[in-house]
């Protein structure tokens, strides 16, 4: 057995470096390309961003699609943007089971928007923003006939870079989907999630000037890269290279794929960067609505009116909930005043998947981003306010179960404010910690701008920054292990050997038992050691920005509880609503059909405080039924049900009592409307409760003489709103 192991081990050695020298040169390559990515779909340039009037190094393409896949050019397109944050574009559509696969699964025309290693000389932060916002004007043309404007799917920092984008030109999105997106930089939990603390930590944002002016007016995405790499040492130093070793025989392929995305590290202009991390990451900017465009005009991302799904995870470091959901409690004070603003919002929170695999795991993929894309027609004629995503797994016995495509059933849940702040939420003293941060981040910069960076910048040429960044660590462990090196050259001539002969070891070898062992103990000490080094720096940094005299020194009052980083309102906004509020009241005994059957509706759903796909798949078979609602678009669908349940909220029973006038007189046409909505409310199941009580009371309303069964469809039976009605009891 020993020599069973010496010989699977030695094996193993050879053909481990061989996967690194094909790592290395497939780095020298994709560095040599003009435009690298990782996509798995056919793109198409409609695009290039160098060429507009502002220039950036962004393009649009289109994904062609694949064989066999058929695209319904009635429904909305989905536009994938991929974070630039150290690494190459195609993260979106890395493989089959992706963003973009499971929307063109779902028949949805799509676009990818991606950029190229080197930015434009001189291009901002703003300047992709206009040509981001050219990019969906150009789409929308594409697609006259569409149901929606575009779904947007932001990931990582290209969430935020969408949210900005939406907050400027509301008018472009129909829905957005913004995944592992931090918005809320300070928040957090004590003892988890650290990363919040680093600019703090490494005095402010002077740091990044450094680096751009050492890099000659451009920052190396390596660094941020190798910032990530940081947070898990376990996983950089140990796992991620021993899970290859241990499965060499499988795990190359996957392995080489993810690393061509990892290794392909982009620049980013000095201005871009410092941007990033003095307006967003300490500044804390976003969510208050301090930030302005060149023109002056305040970034409010209350101004978005497409609904806004946010994707984020417990084990996410990067982007934890708080940090991806904190922006809500900072705009708004109720889940009322996220209505008063006609905004829905809808999250989901996984339990454990990492922050890469909100992106590339095809699990996440198939569940959620094919939910997301399966209905988010569902999402987008939500009435406003706040919800949590739940996906329940489809079974046989699921009722309804013939309403759904797929393995998964997705139910949007009514949530509060104090469900977001239980995800984690800083107190008074902690915001005040963070603040001080910032403004000793702004007097580090100004001293280093006044008395370094002049100098600096006369004494770094073009030729020097290039070096330092060929130079850089993370670049030469690539590097160093490609056919440069002529020591492996040997190494692919061993490898075709091993290949060969090979021979594993048995999975009951005892050697191999104690090699696991001995990985997980490795494990274990530097995941220990990250730990201790994580406390330390959230006790060095509450510590240093809690003291009272560094506060008061930078201007923070230390006794203070006012919020440091809350969105002001306006008395212009509250003006609006109190228009709104009476228009809405004027016109709730006017309409017909469509009103009355929506606000029925509306009025027993409220009481579940859910909406399910099942029974919005049920309405959909209702519009296009002649029996059921009148013909009308997705938008004109969308703007009913949001009018209605506004009513509902403002004043229920007024607007339940004026239901009748509503309806038309003739009695077969409210039997007819009556039995539709049965196989809507009954979608899910056996009404009960208070379901059932708002039920026989819409029953009352339209006063016909037979009502509907109120029992559920079984799986596999036709839908509800074909069945026969059958005689329940009398209405007087």
């Amino acid at each position: 057995m020993a020599f069973d192991y010496v010989r699977d081990a030695t094996q193993r050695s050879i053909l481990y470096w061989d996967v690194m020298r094909e790592r290395g040169n497939q780095y020298r390559l994709n560095s040599e390309a003009t435009a690298p990515h990782v996509l798995s779909f056919t793109p198409e340039v409609l695009i290039d961003g160098r060429m507009l009037e502002r220039p950036v190094n962004y393009a649009l393409v289109r994904i062609v699609p694949p064989e066999g896949v058929e695209i319904d050019e009635t429904r909305r397109p989905f536009v994938v943007v991929d974070p630039r944050a150290g690494h190459g574009p195609g993260i979106g559509g890395f493989k089959a089971d992706s963003e973009i696969g499971v929307a063109l699964a779902a028949g949805h025309p799509c676009y990818f928007i991606g950029f190229l290693p080197e930015p434009v000389k001189g291009q901002t932060i703003e300047d992709i923003a206009l040509a981001e916002a050219i990019f969906l004007e150009k789409v929308i043309a594409l697609h006259p006939d569409a149901d929606a404007k575009p779904c947007v799917i932001g990931n990582c920092q290209a969430g935020w870079a969408v949210m900005m984008l939406a907050a400027l030109r509301p008018e472009l999105f129909g829905s957005i989907i913004i995944a592992g997106s931090p918005l809320s930089y300070w928040a957090g939990k004590r003892g988890e999630y650290p990363m919040r603390y680093t600019g703090g930590l490494l005095g402010g944002t002077w740091l990044t000037a450094l680096a751009g002016d050492l890099g000659h007016g451009k920052f190396d995405g390596a660094w941020l890269v190798q910032n990530f790499e940081n947070q898990n040492p376990a996983n950089t130093l140990w796992t991620k290279q021993y899970n290859l070793y241990s499965k060499i025989d499988t795990e190359a392929p996957r392995y080489l794929g993810f690393e061509q995305w990892w290794g392909n590290h982009v620049n980013l202009n000095a201005e871009e960067i410092q941007f990033i991390v003095d307006e967003l990451f300490v500044g804390n900017n976003l969510a208050a609505g301090r930030i302005e465009t060149s023109k002056g005009e305040a970034i409010d991302l209350r101004n978005i009116r497409a609904p806004v799904v946010v994707f984020c995870s417990k084990g996410d470091n990067i982007t934890p909930p708080a940090q991806a959901l904190g922006w809500i409690t900072d705009l708004y004070d109720s889940v009322n005043e996220i209505r008063s603003h006609g905004q829905t919002i809808v999250y989901t929170v996984h339990e454990k998947v990492g922050h890469l695999g909100i992106f590339v795991s095809a699990g996440v993929a198939r569940k959620e981003h094919g939910e997301f894309s399966s209905n988010i027609d569902l999402i987008d004629a939500l009435p406003p306010g706040l919800y949590e995503a739940i996906f329940e797994a489809k079974t046989d016995a699921t009722v309804g179960g013939d309403l759904v495509e797929g393995d998964w059933i997705m139910r949007c849940e009514e949530r509060t404010l104090d469900d977001i702040r239980a995800l984690g939420c800083n107190n008074a003293a902690d915001d005040r910690r963070f603040a001080t941060a910032a403004k000793v981040s702004e007097i580090n910069l100004s001293l280093y701008r006044t008395f370094v960076q002049p100098w600096l910048r006369a004494m770094v040429p073009e030729q020097a920054a290039e070096e330092m960044r060929r130079l850089h660590p993370l670049r030469l462990q690539y590097e160093l292990f490609s056919d440069l090196n002529p020591l492996m050259a040997p190494i692919a001539d061993l490898a075709v050997e091993v290949a060969e002969e090979r021979h594993p070891a048995a999975e009951n070898n005892p050697f191999a038992a104690l090699e696991q062992i001995a990985s997980r103990q490795i494990v274990t000490g530097l995941d220990a050691w990250r730990d201790a080094i994580e406390a330390m720096s959230e006790a060095t940094f509450l510590a240093v920005y809690g003291s009272p005299f560094l506060q008061a020194a930078v201007g923070i009052d230390p006794a203070s509880d006012k919020p440091h980083r809350r969105a002001s309102k306006t008395a212009l906004h509250a003006q609006a609503l109190k228009a709104r509020i009476e228009e809405l009241r004027a016109a709730m005994n006017k309409g017909g059909l469509h009103e009355g059957m929506a606000r029925s509706l509306l009025y027993v759903a409220m009481a579940s405080g859910a909406a399910d796909e099942r029974g919005f798949a049920a309405i959909r078979r209702m519009r296009r039924s002649e029996d059921g609602m009148p013909k009308m678009t997705l938008a004109e669908f969308k703007a009913l049900i949001r009018d209605q349940f506004l009513m509902l909220v403002i004043d229920e029973q007024a607007a339940v009592d004026a239901i009748p006038h509503l309806l038309p007189a003739d009695e077969e046409e409210r039997r007819l409307a009556l039995s539709a909505l049965r196989g809507v409310v009954s979608a899910r199941g056996t009404l009960s409760g208070k379901t059932e009580e708002r039920w026989q009371k819409i029953v009352d309303l339209f006063n016909v003489s037979e009502a509907p069964l109120t029992e559920p469809v079984a799986p596999g039976s036709p839908s509800a709103s074909a069945r026969p009605i059958r005689t329940i009891r009398r209405v007087k």
